[in-house]
């Protein structure tokens, strides 16, 4: 028999057994208005004298993926919650521990966040062989809120629990039932039968009910949490480089234990509500958002593709190539002889083997792949293929030639798109290659790993290609960014004045290898001089020479990359060029030293420049928030969070600061107006000219990071 129905909660009654269920699609967050209707349910059932037991569980199969996060963010963002609101989470988890009728939570799917701090206050938990049990508040620079920090290590130990948190470890299935969350493990179809029938058994047994927050035997003593603290620290170290959230969790889980859980539980709150407004976590919740939001646009459906052909089998076709074969599409691979292809073929192999080194796949799924690629010489075996990536030489006499040769065999309506990182889409028409066809997917090497793609149009671009494309880059896990072609695109454009700008600085004397220290310790996982050396400094110098053309009045080049070069000095590939690199490993090199001279020589050896780390990085920041803006006031991309998404995912941008667009927007437009115009006043170079558009966003006074804007 059935209550009935209460919006978001639904509530069915089996034998003595009270079944809540919360549908609240997609994923079932635990938004103000399903807490308050399940408070109303769970109110309910503690009043009705034929409710013995209550089975708490998700519909679509998802218990619970978290709490609502826009409630976080607009807390985050100054508003104060409504206490008049109703109850809030905490306020269901009260009601689920202290009732007096047996809880019993029923998880399949998600039970993350809130979801599981939830769970944790049922008296026991069942779950399915996809039961995903995770607290992944640490990656929005938040800790655990609703009681995560004292209840989850007190079900399952503290080692586990420091690791469910601090490295976001997921328990899935079994492995929940191993470490104590889950009582049993039950497919999917009986799994509220289940939940029923224990929850039943618990009003027949005389034992007391087991509250996580009560429990003892798993949590150990202070010192040894301690131990355990200081190693899971320092896995996750690199993890939460010049962040605090970590260390607050510690906090959390050890003044619980130390001080016991009512003391513990307010330390949660107090520290939780104290990162909530600090600027990291309103950054990396600006991030969640800006990533779910990128790429977003008014499309016509995509085609469902099933076979991608990839021309080129060097290091960028290769990669792209493993990403198609991993999201399950069959892949052609063309090189321009059988030798190259066989090459091409091995590395590729190569490649999915060791995702199974590493415990990314399985046997079994790596040889699936592997029977999905077909290599070949011959264009006319790329027939069937429904899109064309191009990933050759940049070369465009060759890009040409073999689009038109590629054209003459696929279907009309095949897109063509270009792995160009320079190239204007408008270069490569003509001929048999139709003008709506040719768009652009600029990946990112290594382009298995790496999770931005450019997905590039112009006027003549149709809209389907690129709708096409968006989807298929986001079947491959990627995030696509759609952008207007211009030299450069968006991400090599707006990074040109930070690579320029190292030069300049180097040329006023400041030490290369302090300039790398510098962004470092800001945030970014290599300096601008190690990042040149990684890519190829010869590379860079055509990539270079292509932008400087476009954009003349702004540019600046010093020397030393080209005297650099022309001494075979080209980077790691060379084993030195601004560092030195042995065993794998980069390293000073004294040398490096006569080359800087020569160029601030050339440079007509100008005053040297005395710069804290600060400024080095305002240096070569504040002209990336510049042409970020010229960008966005050309349409070259939608949003702002856009641009924010693309930094942090392709160049490494540090998250916790939410984009290049978000810090600056924190700092302030008419600061950074007021930084970039000191700067061009100093040195009179277009480098630092303040845009027209940086000088109307400080105008108006906007501080809009949100991806709607």
């Amino acid at each position: 028999m059935s209550p009935g129905v209460s919006g978001f909660v639904q509530r069915r009654d089996a034998d003595g057994v009270a079944v809540l269920t919360i549908d609240s699609p997609p994923v079932n967050a635990l938004s103000a208005t399903v807490v308050t209707q399940l408070c109303d349910a769970l109110d309910a059932c503690a009043q009705a004298p034929s409710v013995r037991a209550i089975v708490v569980t998700g519909a679509g199969g998802c218990f619970i993926a978290g709490a609502d996060i826009t409630r976080l963010e607009r807390i985050a963002r100054g508003e104060q919650p409504n206490a008049a609101s109703g109850p809030t989470l905490l306020d269901a988890i009260a009601r689920l521990e202290g009732s007096r009728k047996p809880v019993v939570a029923a998880i399949d799917g998600f039970a993350l966040g809130g979801g599981l701090e939830l769970a944790l206050a049922c008296h026991e938990r069942v779950g399915t062989p996809r039961a995903r049990l995770g607290l992944p508040e640490l990656k929005l620079g938040l800790i655990p809120g609703a009681g995560g920090t004292q209840r989850l290590p007190r079900a399952v130990g503290v080692p586990c629990a420091l690791e469910m948190m601090l490295l976001g470890t997921e328990l899935r299935g079994a492995a929940g039932a191993a470490a104590g969350l889950l009582a049993g493990i039950v497919e999917a179809e009986p799994l509220v039968e289940e939940a029923c029938a224990r929850a039943r058994s618990l009003c027949s047994s005389s034992a007391p009910l087991q509250s996580n927050l009560r429990r003892e035997d798993r949590i150990g003593t202070l010192s040894a949490a301690r131990l355990s603290a200081d190693e899971v620290r320092a896995r996750a170290a690199s993890r939460y480089k010049n962040q605090i959230q970590a260390d607050a969790c510690i906090e959390a889980v050890l003044h619980g234990i130390e001080h016991g859980p009512e003391a513990g539980l307010e330390r949660e709150r107090t520290l939780f509500l104290s990162l909530l407004q600090s600027s990291q976590a309103k950054a990396l919740i600006h991030v969640f958002f800006a990533e779910r939001g990128v790429g977003k646009a008014d499309l016509p459906a995509p085609r469902n593709l099933d076979h991608v052909a990839v021309l080129g089998g060097g290091t960028m076709g290769v990669g792209i190539a493993v990403a198609l074969l991993t999201a399950g599409l069959t892949t052609t691979l063309l090189e321009s002889s059988a030798e190259r292809a066989k090459a091409a073929n091995e590395r590729v192999h190569a490649l999915l083997d060791r995702e199974v080194t590493r415990g990314r796949a399985s046997s079994e799924q790596a040889l699936r792949r592997k029977q999905a690629l077909h290599t070949t010489c011959t264009v006319s075996e790329l027939s069937a293929a429904q899109f064309v990536i191009e990933a050759v030489t940049e070369d465009l006499a060759i890009k040409r030639a073999l689009l038109e040769q590629v054209a003459a065999v696929v279907r009309p309506d095949v897109p063509f798109a270009t792995n160009t990182s320079t190239l204007d889409l408008s270069t490569l028409r003509g001929g048999a290659v139709q003008s709506e066809r040719v768009i652009g997917m600029h990946f990112f090497s290594p382009a298995h790993v790496m999770k931005l793609v450019e997905v590039i149009s112009d006027a003549q671009s149709s809209p389907a290609a690129v709708a096409d494309a968006r989807a298929l880059a986001k079947r491959m896990r990627k995030s696509p960014v759609l952008v207007q072609s211009c030299p450069g695109f968006l991400l090599n454009r707006i990074f040109m004045p930070y690579s320029q700008a190292c030069g300049f600085l180097i040329d006023r004397g400041v030490d290369p290898y302090a300039i790398d220290a510098a962004l470092e310790a800001f945030g970014m996982p290599m300096g601008p001089c190690r990042v040149s050396d990684l890519a190829g400094i010869d590379v860079g110098l055509k990539a270079g020479a292509i932008l400087d053309e476009a954009f003349p009045d702004r540019v600046y080049r010093s020397a030393l990359r080209a005297l650099l070069a022309e001494a075979g000095r080209l980077g790691e590939k060379a084993g030195v060029g601004y560092y030195i690199y042995q065993a794998g490993r980069a390293a000073p090199d004294a040398a490096l030293q006569d080359f800087v001279k020569q160029a601030r020589a050339l440079a007509g050896d100008p005053t040297p420049l005395s710069l804290s780390a600060e400024e080095i990085c305002d240096h070569l920041m504040l002209p990336v928030v510049n042409e970020a803006l010229r960008a966005l006031s050309e349409g070259v991309v939608a949003r702002r969070s856009d641009v924010d998404v693309a930094a942090i995912l392709a160049y490494g941008f540090p998250a916790y600061r939410g984009g290049p667009l978000f810090w600056a927007a924190e700092r302030g437009f008419g600061a950074v107006l007021s930084a970039l115009s000191a700067m061009h006043a100093a040195y009179g170079i277009g480098l630092y000219r303040p845009s027209e558009a940086l000088r109307q966003v400080a105008a108006s006074g906007s501080q809009e990071t949100h991806p709607t804007d």
